[in-house]
């Protein structure tokens, strides 16, 4: 299944080709390439457009977890942001969805998935000490958690966590907000585009995320 266009900041489609897209709410754009069905091919599709922009994944997979969504805002050096949504299962949570996205200021592909109202994280991040770290790419990242949008049930429905790394913004959006129990400091975040054999356990599938 190949990649389609999309708007990074909204679910509308683009026109556009070749390197000129265009919303018809948020004009012209870098599109979001992104499948509608996840598998292999379609990640090896994505892989081919991205030229050293990092896409991070939850890395070793706990059993019965898998990857439900990725995707790529521009592609070669012009690739400005990537995705990936893993979806599984936890004891106290039920159905679990974690998204992670690494992107340059003011893409939006960020807020998109999380709900947030601005298209960067904002003043939270750095404002106190930060609620948890990670590793991504081998290096500790501290995460701030950052405050949603909505009513009490939206509130409850996700906890989206953004830091910086490598000059990027790092969001951590996790379904249920309770789900963010799961993080611990040694959760280690893999860039997925350097595997090798590795990809070939790659478990695909799970429903497709709403954002």
């Amino acid at each position: 299944m190949s990649l389609a266009a999309s708007c990074p900041r909204c679910t509308s489609p683009v026109s556009g080709e070749g390197s000129s897209f265009a919303c018809l709410t948020h004009g012209p754009t870098d599109p979001l390439w992104r499948p509608d069905v996840a598998g292999y091919d379609a990640f090896a599709e994505l892989v081919g457009r991205i030229d050293d922009a990092p896409t991070y994944l939850p890395w070793p997979m706990s059993p019965g977890w898998t990857i439900a969504d990725f995707g790529c805002v521009g592609e070669g050096p012009r690739v400005r942001a990537t995705v990936t949504t893993i979806v599984g299962t936890s004891d106290l949570d039920g159905d679990v969805e974690v998204t992670v996205v690494s992107e340059d200021p003011g893409v939006g592909l960020g807020a998109r998935c999380s709900g947030t109202t601005y298209d960067d994280p904002g003043p939270q991040i750095s404002n106190g000490p930060p609620a948890i770290k990670v590793r991504a790419g081998g290096r500790p990242v501290p995460l701030w958690l950052v405050d949603g949008t909505g009513d009490d049930d939206e509130l409850l429905a996700r906890a989206t966590f953004a830091g910086e790394a490598d000059g990027r913004w790092l969001w951590l959006v996790m379904r249920p907000a309770s789900a963010a129990l799961l993080l611990s400091d040694d959760w280690l975040l893999a860039d997925v585009t350097g595997f090798g054999p590795e990809a070939l356990e790659m478990p695909f599938g799970g429903p497709r995320p709403t954002w």
